[in-house]
């Protein structure tokens, strides 16, 4: 095995813990990191695989437009998920 296979493995495997570490953070604004960081392994991934556009596409709209995206609406809303049971909402009552 060749030592460019090897980084290739490790890219994957940061992927793979990226995106494992973007669904259990409670913290939503660290979740959207994760998310950026998981496309931004991929982008890198694709550049190793000799694909540059679709690196440089897949950095552009999936690390940088809806890593933003997603943390604009974090700052919309609350930052923290709370623990608390959720009540019906107003469909239920119906």
């Amino acid at each position: 095995m060749n030592c460019v296979a090897c980084i290739e493995y490790i890219v994957v495997a940061l992927m793979i813990i990226s995106a494992i570490l973007a669904v259990e953070w409670r913290d939503l604004l660290a979740a959207a990191v994760g998310m950026a960081a998981v496309s931004l392994f991929a982008s890198i991934l694709f550049f190793m695989l000799q694909a540059p556009d679709v690196a440089m596409t897949e950095a552009a709209i999936g690390a940088a437009l809806s890593g933003a995206i997603v943390i604009f609406a974090v700052k919309r809303t609350q930052r923290f998920e709370t623990e608390e049971e959720e009540k019906p909402g107003w469909w239920v009552r119906w």
